[in-house]
């Protein structure tokens, strides 16, 4: 004779309807600051104590911001430093990564420990050393100068090896069989199953590229080198400061990051999944 199935009380219902409610009070409070942000873009008053309002809305503000500073040279810097930048880190890490995770090397571990401790320096105490190497090598104020510190990635080569640690080595030994060299093996083999670290790390990457703001202010000095933080930077004034085209112009640099992480979305999400980021 079989036990009778237990009713679940109220509480679960309860419980349940109780996180649901915290998950969409997190999520108001999330979303709060960029309703806050596109609404005063379109409001044709600038004053920062005046709460956003539906009516009266105009897209002046973003005409405004050609007039304040050279904006679309600036946004078309921003973009090619940060997808140059993206594109070299891809391949820095990627050869980093597989030969951390495929050749055996003597101080192999050791060599990626002390690589992975690199994350913990803070890039203010960099700020001198780097500025003096870029005057030696007569890159101030110039497209190379802002890149080159941030061609290589640890946090990259972190998460692409650890993705291509769970490729079987069995498909490689095969492929070594048949003829193929390292590089042809990395490409037609171990790309394409650690697909989804790679767009994970193209978000990040370009993210972080395209925020920010430390070092293009310390190497650079011609604003048409400025990048968009620059730029928005400089449309605050000493006394007063027209938050609407600067909220117009920060709508603008969101853009770009949003359609990549929707893009990328499907890929981060197994990425987190298979290798364990927190």
């Amino acid at each position: 004779m079989t036990a009778p199935t237990p009713v679940p009380g109220p509480r679960r219902p309860l419980r349940g309807a109780l996180v649901t409610t915290a998950l969409v009070l997190g999520a108001l409070c999330m979303l709060f600051p960029f309703a806050w942000m596109v609404l005063t873009a379109f409001q044709p008053d600038g004053s920062l104590g005046s709460a956003p309002r539906l009516s009266g809305l105009t897209g002046e503000n973003f005409g405004r911001l050609g007039d304040a500073m050279p904006f679309w040279r600036i946004l078309g810097n921003s973009l090619w430093i940060s997808v140059v930048s993206t594109a070299v880190q891809l391949v820095t890490s990627t050869l980093a990564a597989y030969a951390f995770a495929r050749f055996a090397f003597r101080g192999r571990d050791t060599l990626f420990m002390v690589y992975l401790a690199t994350m913990m320096i803070p890039q203010q105490v960099l700020l001198v050393p780097l500025f003096v190497e870029m005057k030696q090598l007569g890159l101030i104020d110039t497209y190379a100068g802002i890149m080159l510190p941030g061609l290589a990635s640890a946090f990259g080569t972190f998460l692409i090896r650890q993705a291509m640690l769970s490729v079987p080595r069995e498909l490689e030994e095969a492929a070594l069989v048949d003829g193929a060299g390292y590089l042809r093996i990395l490409w037609t083999v171990v790309l394409p199953l650690v697909r989804p670290a790679l767009a994970t790390f193209t978000v990040f990457g370009f993210m972080a590229s395209w925020n920010n703001f430390l070092w293009p202010l310390v190497v650079t000095r011609s604003p048409e080198l400025y990048t968009l933080p620059l730029g928005l930077s400089s449309l605050q004034g000493q006394f007063t400061t027209q938050w609407n085209v600067v909220m117009a112009g920060s709508v603008i640099s969101v853009v770009p990051m949003l359609l990549l992480y929707l893009f990328a979305q499907k890929h981060i999400v197994r990425s987190i999944a298979t290798t364990g980021l927190k």
